[in-house]
């Protein structure tokens, strides 16, 4: 998986440093993204965007890894091979694994955002909730008439929905751009 690195690793084969640092690369490729998307659309400050973004990404790499980790005990012997053989040396046994991929790709797309769209609102839930237990100054009542009214139309403009489901789109595209840029790499060389 290392191959496109210019100088050589020496680490035990048993740990796959590869799919690690992938790991990592992602999420450090999707967080930005969707921080910008989040700030972009739901209106959020920069901090809080970021906060967000890198909240529901690692909330759902964990809950990715956690999924995989219990499947990956009832795969048959032919698919833990497969899957290892993809883990530790970059390449798959048969031809016929790229449909299952592609298959497994768009489930894993789509219980990403179903995941991410639930941290996300859980998350704006428990925030929302904190800051109510804050005592509140007393704001003149035309001001909070006009802030309840703008705060009414942000929310309805916009949909966290489908904020997310952009975001995690526009980050899968960058993901997938880096992937086929590794695979063209690979066959390069």
């Amino acid at each position: 998986m290392l191959d496109f690195i210019p100088f050589d690793f020496d680490f035990s084969p048993i740990l796959p440093l590869g799919i690690i640092l992938f790991d990592l690369l992602f999420l450090i490729v999707a967080i930005p993204i969707e921080a910008y998307i989040l700030k972009a659309r739901l209106k959020f400050d920069p901090r809080s965007s970021v906060f967000y973004a890198i909240s529901i990404n690692l909330f759902s790499n964990v809950a990715g890894w956690l999924v995989f980790f219990f499947i990956e005990p009832s795969l048959s012997t032919a698919n833990k091979s497969e899957v290892l053989n993809y883990v530790f040396f970059n390449r798959f046994q048969s031809e016929g694994i790229y449909s299952l991929l592609f298959l497994i790709a768009f489930f894993i797309f789509f219980a990403t955002f179903f995941f991410k769209t639930l941290s996300l609102q859980s998350l704006l839930f428990l925030w929302n909730k904190s800051e109510k237990k804050k005592p509140e100054q007393e704001v003149p009542l035309s001001q909070r008439r006009s802030s309840r009214r703008y705060n009414l139309n942000k929310i309805q403009q916009t949909n966290v929905v489908t904020s997310v489901l952009i975001a995690n789109s526009l980050s899968y595209t960058a993901i997938t751009i880096i992937i086929a840029i590794c695979f063209s790499w690979q066959l390069i060389n």
